[in-house]
């Protein structure tokens, strides 16, 4: 005996139709947020390389005014994030001889608050994958419980057997494998973007210092009295 979807799903009942729509949902949602995950960091990472080449020219031109500028054109770079807001937040304090020690370390203060303030930002949503990963083959699991408990109150009532229970557990299995089709690109997602940040946090965590070093080494020679157009260049 054979069985189509279409008739599956007529003699699906009403909460096990439920818990399959909900685990379509689910796979719809975490999609939805990989492909939005996916088309920023492409974003990110077209603006950083951009930026990168200009902001560092900037800095070795002793340009503060441009690479503020270079920072601002790039909005989509979270290195032009992190990099414009510290170097902007110290700017004015960088051609004063007696705070030259507070604007370096309130720069190092403002590259590790900008850094915090963007991890929450780039990490909204891989919860949303976290869960749906950890969660749908145990709602799928449900589906499967249901579907075998109506098979066997199916042969209960009517009696028979291997076919009056085929249509209850063909029901069950589509439960869960729908249940794992949600749960598996879920989890495969959420590590490779987990991976993702991880990764554009190191690249953040060098610019950062190398922007710093660049400080220090400026401050080092004006205090010995030699002018410098040489600053470090990063994001090669």
């Amino acid at each position: 005996m054979s069985f189509s979807i279409a008739e599956i799903w007529a003699d699906t009942g009403w909460l096990n139709r439920g818990i399959v729509i909900l685990l379509l949902l689910m796979s719809v949602l975490s999609l939805s947020v990989a492909v939005a995950k996916w088309l920023r960091f492409r974003k990110m990472a077209t603006a950083t390389r951009a930026f990168a080449p200009a902001f560092s020219q900037a800095l070795e031109q002793d340009n503060i005014a441009e690479a503020l500028a270079t920072a601002d054109q790039y909005p989509n770079s979270h290195v032009a994030r992190v990099l414009g807001e510290s170097l902007r937040e110290v700017a004015p304090l960088l051609d004063d001889p007696r705070a030259a020690g507070a604007a370096i370390n309130s720069a190092e203060r403002s590259v590790e608050r900008e850094q915090i303030l963007l991890a929450n930002d780039l990490k909204s949503g891989l919860g949303l994958l976290a869960t749906i990963g950890a969660t749908a083959p145990f709602v799928g699991l449900l589906g499967t419980t249901l579907g075998i408990v109506n098979a066997f109150m199916g042969m209960a009532s009517q009696g028979g057997g291997l076919e009056a229970v085929s249509s209850g557990i063909a029901e069950a299995l589509i439960a869960t494998a729908i249940g794992l089709i949600a749960a598996i690109p879920a989890v495969w997602l959420y590590n490779y973007f987990t991976s993702k940040l991880d990764t554009l946090f190191s690249e953040l965590a060098y610019a950062g210092r190398e922007m710093i070093d660049w400080m220090m080494t400026r401050q080092a020679k004006r205090d010995l009295g030699i002018t410098t157009r040489n600053a470090p260049a990063y994001g090669d």
